[in-house]
């Protein structure tokens, strides 16, 4: 055997990088969870026992916990004052929540999908499917905080708008069916945003649904959004009336049978309605996805998305990184016949189908 030592060292120091950011990922969700960013969002530099009298905690650990923080450059530290200050750029990243660029989500998801990882090794050795169910509570809520973020900044300003006449229709009076909703931001958004329409969102995972309710009624919009139990391959359409909008965000690859998803969506969906997909950002080829996106994606996909499809009927087993030709394939075989590529983002494509 050969080795090539410069190679050998590009690849520990990516191992160092990638050792240390499993740590950090904790560090990050005991910075959330305790309040340690948002009390030092614009307080200024602050000393270690400064921050710990400002969130009740112990100075001993907050030192400690500032340190990793420097230095993996999510805090600034002044060696002069020994001090530590967090910039405008990483309170928006790490302490409000309403930020587009809102990160603890994406940790709490990764955290959550990795407790998994006995069921997934086992899965491996089976080829059996472990479903979304099956998952640490911790990933339901993660994912909501995960991507909430970029449906607030994206959806009702420029992935709506980019589909052929639903702003119109959602302005006037239309009817929504949110399907693979969670814990509802996705309808809630939408909601808000148009009060002439009405939104039923649909999820097979019941506590999600519970979740779904609060938070419609949080938001005041209870009255014209409900939120039902039911799978991609079954909801129901209300009163006889088909919906003029359906929306899939971030789960037609999760399905068991995505083509069979399609023809039923097809089915409830009025002759000159429309069904807005939004997936993960990803090429057809997979040299095309060999990036840091990607490898999060694929990640995420082998913990989370494949082992959900393969626990379901027919269990295509699209994953994360399906790509839009792949998509497309999907779609139209459940018998749609225009479907093209409306919007995207560095982390969504958004595809947009119609009969």
């Amino acid at each position: 055997m050969s080795v090539d030592e410069a190679k050998l060292n590009q690849l520990l120091g990516r191992a160092v990088v990638d050792f240390g950011a499993v740590f950090h990922a904790a560090m990050v969700l005991i910075g959330d969870q305790l309040g340690l960013y948002k009390a030092m969002a614009g307080a200024g530099p602050l000393t270690p026992a400064e921050l710990a009298a400002r969130t009740g905690t112990a100075e001993r650990y907050v030192r400690e916990w500032l340190c990793s923080q420097a230095a993996g450059g999510y805090v600034d530290y002044d060696s002069g004052t020994e001090r530590y200050n967090l910039s405008d750029e990483q309170a928006m990243a790490l302490a409000d929540e309403n930020s587009p660029a809102f990160l603890p989500g994406a940790f709490q998801v990764a955290s959550a999908a990795i407790k998994a990882e006995p069921k997934i090794a086992e899965a491996f050795r089976t080829g059996a499917g472990v479903g979304w169910h099956e998952h640490d509570p911790g990933l339901f809520c993660g994912t909501e905080r995960f991507f909430r973020p970029g449906y607030a900044a994206n959806l009702v300003g420029s992935w709506i708008p980019a589909l052929d006449g639903v702003e119109e229709k959602l302005k006037r009076s239309a009817r929504v069916a949110d399907v693979g909703c969670g814990h509802g931001a996705s309808t809630v958004l939408m909601a808000q945003a148009y009060p002439k329409s009405k939104f039923v969102g649909f999820d097979y995972h019941e506590p999600s649904i519970q979740r779904a309710r609060e938070a419609a009624k949080k938001a005041g919009v209870d009255d014209r959004v409900s939120f039902e139990v039911a799978k991609a391959k079954e909801y129901p359409i209300a009163s006889g009336e088909k919906y003029d909008f359906v929306t899939f965000f971030d789960c037609l690859h999760d399905m068991g049978d995505p083509v069979g998803a399609s023809a039923h969506v097809l089915e409830t969906l009025n002759a000159d309605g429309t069904w807005m997909i939004v997936e993960p950002m990803a090429g057809d080829k997979v040299e095309q996805n060999l990036n840091p996106v990607g490898r999060a994606f694929y990640s995420a996909s082998t913990l989370i998305c494949t082992p959900a499809s393969l626990s379901q009927e027919v269990g295509l087993a699209l994953g994360a990184q399906a790509g839009e030709a792949r998509l497309r394939e999907v779609v139209t075989k459940g018998g749609f016949k225009r479907f093209r590529r409306a919007a995207e983002t560095p982390f969504n494509i958004v595809l947009e189908a119609r009969p």
